[in-house]
């Protein structure tokens, strides 16, 4: 099977669950990683054959992919923010809309910065706060998560991309674990949202892969991450700090509402596809 063969091959079968642009997109992708060139590399040698461990390769990862595995954790790697991360299924993969996240908190801090201190909760990948110690070099960056395999990724991607990164594992929901940490000037969390009815709507590469301890809430308590966050705001957050969180698209108000009902003022904004996806909230002085 020449290069291109296996090209055509892969297009084909992904072509068949997904659409035009997320198959080519996997299909450059998936040879990227078998062949470990560019796409205009591939084109100059594109009738030369693959080795014998490059096609099973190729026949494993496919047959993955046809059982709407994300090519994500296929491929155990995901960009964000220009870095590549890996991922597995310990983890959610990053979101773009995570990343305007990220963009809205640089864009908010009063550069040259001496000092900073940040914690990210429900850390995940690391995507969060790794890309922020990137970004901000002086800053102290914390980062939780209940899950110790999902810190164990976090560390894992704070080495590969040569950042520090304080990493606690804890249960947030539990107050009695919020001791474990000091306070800061900025808090970030993209928690779970996702209230338990939403699942039925869900796609099977998210509903069968990604952690669900990640993704789901129930929905007689939709907002009990933002609640504890609010809480923990008012005894860990330094004098001006602020609060950045990632919401459900149809959970704006509510959020708003809940964290302006415990003595904050909050902004509302939308991502790039026109949802109200981010909320800002500071303590009245």
């Amino acid at each position: 099977m020449t290069v291109q063969q296996a090209t055509y091959f892969l297009l084909n079968q992904l072509r068949s669950i997904y659409s035009e642009g997320e198959a080519a997109s996997m299909t450059d992708w998936v040879m990227e990683k078998i062949t470990g060139s560019m796409k205009t590399e591939r084109m100059l040698y594109k009738n030369e054959l693959l080795q014998p461990d490059e096609v099973k390769k190729l026949e494993e990862i496919t047959s993955r992919l046809l059982n709407h595995e994300p090519v994500q954790y296929v491929l155990n790697e995901a960009w964000f923010c220009g870095l590549k991360f890996y991922v597995d299924q310990n983890v959610l993969i990053p979101r773009p809309e995570t990343e305007e996240l990220v963009e809205w908190i640089i864009s908010n801090c009063k550069f040259p910065i001496d000092t900073l201190s940040i914690l990210d909760i429900g850390t995940g990948s690391g995507c969060i706060p790794v890309s922020l110690k990137r970004r901000i070099r002086k800053a102290e960056v914390w980062s939780c998560d209940v899950s110790s395999p999902a810190l164990a990724v976090a560390k894992k991607n704070a080495e590969s991309l040569g950042t520090e990164i304080k990493l606690q594992q804890l249960d947030f929901l539990d107050q009695n674990s919020w001791s474990q940490l000091p306070s800061f000037d900025i808090i970030v969390s993209n928690p779970p949202y996702v209230p338990e009815k939403d699942k039925n709507e869900m796609q099977p590469n998210v509903l069968n892969y990604e952690p669900h301890t990640a993704l789901f809430v129930p929905d007689n308590d939709p907002l009990r991450f933002y609640k504890a966050i609010a809480a923990f705001g008012k005894t860990h957050l330094n004098s001006g700090g602020t609060i950045f969180l990632e919401i459900h698209e149809n959970l704006g108000e509510a959020v708003s509402n809940l964290l302006e009902s415990q003595g904050y003022l909050t902004e509302l904004k939308k991502d790039m596809q026109g949802k109200n996806r981010m909320v800002r909230a500071y303590l009245s002085l």
